[in-house]
């Protein structure tokens, strides 16, 4: 490939990678469907106890390894962790307006998630249960649904280093499917965390609001969230609060205090990471072209290079051999053909010396 060809090539590449980004980025809206019947989780912050008896059930229904400290330490949950590769679930204590509560943390299984629409090898799939489940037969590794992620949970296998693969919550998608509960909720001693369809755990939530106002703020976190997400959860009034705002959702308050995110909009995240990162998988098969054509010019321009460099040398080794000729004829006629074999041997064998020298040379 010449130099005007590749760049005619690079153009044209160029041109059909901004039509294929710009598609994407129109395409971004409504990513995924919304399915209407789909389960959920309503997590009732008033109603936890901390008793860590929904991670002790997660790590076991999914065979995850044991932690270093027993469940029944609930010293743990005074430190404010995160998932992880091999805790998909933990639970945490806060202080909400200077009472203690705790909070469950694990995947929210978004409505619209935003690891599916950040992962170019599509190892995220939302479900019409309402789960968001992973598939590491493809990943690359590339931890863009980490990145992605507004809630920062997905996990990753940092300490394998072969095949490692992406982890969290499956929100028990294979007991779903045998009729069962996910393991933490039935492991739940004190209903704190309730199953049902999304659509249901809205109106329960809305009536738990109606009927303790005083209890819970009026507001069903998960409900519009990030496009809304299956797992919900409702925050407690506690305390003496003078002058409550209006929009607790954007203002923080008790769902703050609880370590949550009142920032995040109505708009899925996946809005806004799809049409930059749908882009990838061109940008993935682009570049090795671009590289590579940048190598074979560089290639052939070493080759052309290379013949002309030997077309001089041969060049001159000719003329070389020319004058040789012309002072043998000379002494020929002037000292005779004795002395002329004699003077072409001499000639032909520092010829061949100075050739070598220079060939020694050029290695080096």
């Amino acid at each position: 490939m010449n130099r005007r060809k590749f760049l005619a090539f690079l153009g044209t590449a160029g041109v059909t990678s901004a039509i294929s980004t710009a598609r994407v980025a129109e395409a971004a809206p409504h990513t995924f469907p919304y399915y209407e019947n789909s389960f959920g989780v309503l997590h009732d912050v008033t109603r936890c106890i901390g008793c860590r008896r929904c991670e002790a059930a997660c790590q076991e229904v999914n065979h995850l390894p044991m932690p270093d400290k027993p469940f029944t330490d609930l010293a743990v949950t005074e430190t404010r962790r995160r998932t992880t590769a091999y805790a998909w679930t933990v639970v945490n204590k806060y202080e909400v307006n200077g009472q203690p509560f705790f909070r469950k943390l694990q995947c929210y299984h978004c409505n619209d998630p935003a690891c599916a629409a950040a992962c170019f090898a599509k190892c995220f799939q939302k479900l019409p249960n309402g789960a968001v489940v992973y598939d590491g037969s493809q990943c690359v590794g590339c931890r863009y649904c980490m990145v992605a992620c507004p809630f920062y949970v997905p996990g990753f296998q940092y300490d394998l280093a072969w095949d490692p693969l992406v982890q969290k919550c499956t929100f028990c998608e294979k007991r779903l499917k045998e009729g069962k509960l996910p393991g933490c909720v039935e492991a739940c001693p004190v209903d704190a965390i309730t199953f049902g369809k999304r659509s249901d755990l809205i109106k329960i939530a809305r009536a738990r609001i109606a009927a303790n106002p005083e209890k819970y703020v009026d507001y069903v976190y998960g409900e519009t969230d990030a496009g809304g997400t299956a797992w919900m959860v409702l925050a407690p009034r506690a305390g003496a609060v003078e002058n409550p705002p209006d929009d607790l959702a954007v203002t923080g308050s008790e769902f703050s205090q609880l370590g949550m995110d009142t920032h995040l909009g109505t708009q899925p995240m996946s809005e806004y990471t799809y049409g930059a990162l749908g882009a990838v998988p061109m940008i993935v098969a682009f570049w090795p072209v671009v590289f590579g054509g940048a190598y074979a010019i560089t290639k052939r321009r070493e080759a052309m290079n290379k013949a002309a460099m030997e077309k001089v040398k041969q060049k001159a080794k000719d003329g070389i051999v020319e004058a040789i000729d012309a002072a043998v004829r000379k002494i020929e006629e002037t000292e005779g053909p004795g002395a002329a074999d004699r003077a072409r041997k001499a000639m032909t064998e520092a010829l061949k010396d100075h050739e070598q020298k220079d060939s020694g040379h050029g290695e080096e």
